[in-house]
């Protein structure tokens, strides 16, 4: 994996990670983060390069403008119909790693329970 891939991923792990009752689990081999026992994240690398920075996250309202990134998808296995994205980037095409922080924000408040999203928000 590229040093700019690595640090990338490694930037939005912790992001990731950050949230109230956020944690880590490895059930297909990736890397997500799930809150309670929903994943609201998928990270990693993309199967067929090191050199991709992969993220996947369930996007309810900006869903449309994240497609319309270069190196993004529906996520497959039927999750894109339900608002899930998947970004495949090379870290020189890669937007502002803020603006991934914001998706993954995104996909937290809308896999959390509003208990949590509240306390979040407080």
């Amino acid at each position: 994996m590229s040093k700019a891939a690595k640090q990338a991923n490694a930037a939005l792990k912790k992001h990731a990670l950050s949230y109230p009752e956020a944690w880590e689990d490895h059930p297909w081999g990736g890397t997500v983060a799930k809150v309670r026992k929903k994943i609201f994240c998928s990270l990693g690398t993309a199967p067929t390069s090191d050199e991709f920075v992969c993220l996947s996250v369930k996007l309810p309202d900006s869903e449309v403008g994240a497609l319309d990134l270069e190196g993004t998808e529906p996520t497959h296995y039927g999750l894109g119909k339900h608002g899930w994205v998947t970004f495949k980037l090379p870290p020189e095409d890669m937007p502002d790693i803020e603006v991934l922080k914001g998706y993954i924000d995104e996909s937290y408040r809308a896999i959390a329970p509003k208990t949590l999203v509240k306390a979040l928000d407080a």
